[in-house]
Formats: structure tokens, sequence, C-alpha cells
């Protein structure tokens, strides 16, 4: 899947400004971001439902929009919230997906059969859907979504509903489907669930901020996360955000995490800052996480955007 210049625009606003996108074959691509960062709409535009105001975009070879309906057959698609009917059982319902993509008669039931098992609804064929657990829904989601076998698989934060035992089951799922072949791409706001992907892309406000492995992206900030470990966590963190250079300072625990820009501000000076402050604290760097990454990339471009503002006319 390829995207270059991706944009759409809604009126005044801008969903999705200037998207550079590659994902390979077999990976687990992840969108990380806030409600409202474009994530979504990005997905829409990509799997054809959705005619972006600019930019190209090829999946799977094809030309999208122009090929969208081809490209339909070859995919599959999957949102938070549960779209298949309640009123079914879940064998009535896979059945009834089969039967949207035209599967004949004795795949169908064949393939039906298969994922019953492979999904471990057995005993729960003839239940009805309304009635099943978040987990279960989105197991069942899931099934239906691949019930062609599909190339490629787009996923919009499908667990943003379900509790982490069912995620964990749910991610478990995912890395079968890559290992068989699948192509996924999913968007999430989770951490955790970020850091399952082969590579991940941040937006925010509708722009690509980072893109690269989990690894890469945290590599990029090494020497950047700071840990203060003080008895009085919130009379640092007063003293430490107002310091030029320090991006964020958050509570963990009995102790603060504090992220700095290492061009403007550095260890030394930040226990030099406590000390004046006579708290007794012991400062040192720590290995950065996703999170720190977000926030490090999303302030930077904020960051940028106010710097834009106030040198343009």
């Amino acid at each position: 899947m390829r995207a270059r210049g991706l944009s759409k625009h809604f009126g005044s606003l801008k969903a999705v400004d200037d998207l550079d996108l590659t994902v390979h074959r077999r990976q687990v691509y992840g969108f990380l971001g806030p409600n409202g960062s474009g994530k979504s709409t990005s997905i829409r535009m990509l799997c054809g439902l959705l005619t972006p105001t600019a930019g190209e975009i090829e999946v799977l070879g094809l030309a999208i929009p122009q090929q969208a309906e081809v490209l339909r057959q070859h995919i599959g698609y999957m949102t938070q919230q549960f779209s298949l009917f309640t009123d079914l059982t879940v064998r009535e319902n896979l059945e009834f997906l089969a039967a949207v993509q035209n599967m004949p008669a004795k795949k169908a039931r064949s393939r039906v059969d298969e994922l019953l098992t492979e999904y471990h609804f057995e005993g729960r064929a003839n239940q009805l859907a309304g009635t099943m657990s978040g987990g279960q829904k989105q197991r069942l989601a899931l099934a239906g979504a691949i019930i062609h076998k599909p190339e490629l698989l787009f996923l919009d934060e499908p667990t943003s509903a379900v509790d982490p035992e069912s995620r964990r089951d749910f991610w478990e799922k995912l890395f079968e489907l890559t290992d068989a072949g699948t192509t996924i791409l999913v968007s999430t706001h989770y951490m955790d669930e970020a850091e399952r992907c082969h590579r991940l892309a941040i937006l925010d406000r509708g722009r690509l901020v980072a893109d690269g492995s989990p690894a890469e992206l945290t590599g990029d900030l090494d020497g950047s996360t700071l840990l203060v470990e003080t008895d009085r966590q919130r009379q640092a963190k007063r003293a430490l955000l107002p310091i030029p250079g320090v991006i964020s300072a958050a509570q963990i625990g009995n102790s603060l995490r504090v992220l700095i820009d290492g061009e403007r501000v550095d260890q030394h000076q930040i226990e030099e800052v406590l000390a004046r402050e006579g708290l007794d604290a012991r400062v040192g760097p720590v290995t950065p996480s996703l999170e720190d990454v977000f926030v490090a990339v999303t302030h930077q471009q904020a960051r940028s955007d106010a710097l834009a503002k106030e040198s343009g006319p």
C-alpha cells in the first residue's frame, strides 16, 4: 500500500494533511493518535470509501478510488462499533457475510465451520449475536471481516470497547493472520497496542509526525527522558514545568517522568533547579517509551505550527 500527498478537507478543516505512507506486505502497520487526528479518515480513503481532496493512493496494485470496487473483493474492514446483526445468530451472521462475498454454498459452509472452530464459537453457533459479551462480539466481527480470506485487513480502533484480556487474545489472532500472509493496518490510541505493531505512524491533527518501528521511534529519543525520584513529586513538577526545554513531567507512582528537549536543557540543569527548591531528588536517564515519543513529536509539531503562525503574513 502506498499513498503520496494524501489530503482530505471538510470545508476549512484539514482532516488529513499531505500524508505520505508506505505499508509492506505481511506487516501489522499501526496508526497511533488521539481522536480527531485523522486515523479513521485516512483508513476510509485507503480502502476506497472516501474520495481524497488531493493525493495518490495505490493499494494491492490498484489505483484508489478509481478501482475501489475491485479492491473490495480483496480487503476486509472492521470498525470500532459492532456492525453485524444483533438479531441473527453467530452462524447466520457468518453465512450472510459469505453470501455478500458471493461464496459458493459448499465453500461457504466449510469456511463458516472453519471460523466457528478457529474463533472458539463451537458452542455458540446458534446464540444471538446481540447477547454476547464485548470480547465475543469483537471476535465475531473479526471472523466476519476475514471470511473471504482478504489479502489486506483494515481495522479502525477495533478494541476500544473490550477488556485487556480480550485485547490480548485479539492481537494473537492478528499475528496468526500476518503469519498466514495477510497485511493489516490498524488504528489505535492504546500505547501497549502500538508497541505490538511492526511499524507505526503517529498522526496529529491530520499530519504524519513520526513513522518507523517502535524500536526506531524510541531510539530517536535516547537521552531525552529523565526519571526524577523524590517524595515531593508535585512540588518537583511545579518547579520543572516552567523550564524552557522541559516538554512534560508526568507523575508515575513515586517518581516523575520528565521529557526534555536535549538542545535546550540537560540533566545537570534539572538537578540544579531541584536543589534550589530544596528538594532531595535523584535524577537519571530512563529508557524512552512510545508515550514519550508521542508527547515529543506532537509537541514539536505544535511548536513548529506556532512559529509558522508567528512568522506568517
